[in-house]
Order: C-alpha cells, then structure tokens, then sequence
C-alpha cells in the first residue's frame, strides 16, 4: 500500500497512456476495414459491377413552386373592382339600366342574330336559237355589290368566244349547241369555272348579318360590311367575316371584336 500511495500519479499515467495505445490500436483497425471494403468496391466496379442506383430525389413540392412563381396574377380593375369603379346607372330608350359591366350597354351588348353568305352567281337562262349560231343568256349576280342596284341580276346575250368586258368570257359548251349541259366561262381573275345547266356557278363575295341591340330594342337586318349602324350615342361601321363582326366606332376610332356563335 505504500508504494501505491507512494507513486499513485505514475501508475494513473500509465493507466490512461495504456488507453490511448488501446484506441488508436483500434481505430487503426477501423480505418483499415473501411479502406479494405473501399478496394473491394473499386475492383468490382472496375471489374464489371454494377453501381447503386441511388433513389430519385423528390422534387415536387420545388415544381410546384417554379410553376406558381411562372403564373402571371390577374387583377380585374376595370369591371369587377367596385372601389375605383362604381356601378353606373343610364338611361337607355327611356329606361333606366344598370351597368353593372361593359356588356351590359355599349358594342359588347349586340347580339349577332346570323351571318349569312353573299355570292357572286353565274347561271344559264336561257338559250336563242333564231340567229345563225346559237347566243346563250347568261346571267351575273353580284350579292355583295356596294350599291343595292348592283346587287340585281343582270343578262348578257353571248356567243362561244365572245366576252362581256370585265365580266365573264364564254369560252365553250358541253354537249349540243342548242341546248347544252354546260358552260366553261372564264372570270376576269383568269379562273375558269363551269355553270351547269341545272346549277348556277357560285362563289362567296362577302358577308351581310342580322344584328340585334337589347339595351334600345334595336335590329338590323342584312348589314353588311362598311353599313353604318347607331347606338348607345355612337355611330359604328360594320365589318363582317364568316366567323366574326366588328364594330368601328366612329367617336373614338375603338374597334370591337364579336365572334359569332351558331
């Protein structure tokens, strides 16, 4: 016991220097375990093995927000927005009306009852066999003339060869003179087109529509395009397509687009 007592602080020292050796004896060995199952994954992968599919990461919820931070917030503060906008009150054909939108009253109110095609027609009336060779009646009809006088039917009196200026050429006929099946008619855009005994040759030239204005009890039929039409204290000129009709107003040169829903 004296001598314990008489060298306790050497025999602690060499106690703990004992467990230091111990652990790095042992971390010694660990390091060489690891280094030894890194070699072993090296040469098998060199060797032909196969890597780890690592598991896909999960991107998902960083999707969702590159998709919201792409989409372009809408504010309506024209129509829906009461604060900047409050709801109007006008009087229309004598009656007071709520505007609640601009649907309500103004261009975007009209209704586009039908639009219907206008053509340019070419048929064979008639044929006069009482002179030396036979002379067809042919008739031209220009639905979508500008002047309502243009749009009647006009005859011409023709032979095979001769021409109508700026009109049409009778170039030649299918089966007999005297009464023929067809016609071969040249148009002054060099096209040739066949009018057909029992079918007049047609082709669209524009557009007319029937148009209705709820707010003052309104019609216009048959409007076509350059027609004037008035209301809602404005004058509007019409254009028409087969899918469309816009409205020109005439107080602030606005144009507005009405598609047509059959």
């Amino acid at each position: 016991m004296g001598f314990i007592k008489k060298h306790y602080e050497k025999i602690i020292l060499s106690v703990v220097l004992l467990a230091l050796v111990g652990v790095l004896f042992l971390m010694l060995i660990v390091i060489m375990a690891d280094k030894s199952k890194m070699e072993d994954a090296k040469r098998a992968l060199i060797g032909g093995g196969k890597a780890v599919q690592l598991a896909p990461l999960d991107l998902s919820r960083q999707d969702e927000v590159v998709d919201r931070l792409k989409q372009t917030p809408s504010w309506d503060f024209t129509e829906t927005n009461k604060l900047f906008n409050p709801v109007l009150w006008q009087k229309n054909a004598g009656k007071i009306v709520k505007v609640e939108n601009s649907k309500t009253v103004g261009p975007h109110a009209v209704t586009i009852v039908r639009i219907i095609p206008l053509y340019f027609v070419v048929s064979l009336d008639s044929v006069d066999t009482n002179t030396v060779t036979p002379r067809y009646q042919v008739s031209v009809e220009h639905q979508a003339a500008a002047m309502a006088a243009m749009r009647r039917k006009v005859p011409h009196y023709v032979g095979v060869g001769e021409s109508v200026k700026n009109t049409f050429k009778l170039d030649k006929i299918q089966g007999p003179a005297a009464d023929p099946t067809e016609l071969s008619v040249v148009l002054p855009d060099g096209t040739t087109n066949v009018v057909k005994k029992t079918e007049p040759f047609r082709r669209v030239e524009g557009y007319a529509a029937d148009l209705r204005y709820d707010p003052e009890n309104k019609k216009f039929d048959n409007a076509r395009s350059g027609d004037h039409i008035n209301f809602a204290n404005d004058d509007y000129i019409v254009a028409i397509d087969q899918n469309e009709v816009v409205l020109s107003a005439q107080s602030n040169q606005k144009k507005y687009v009405l598609p047509y829903r059959q």
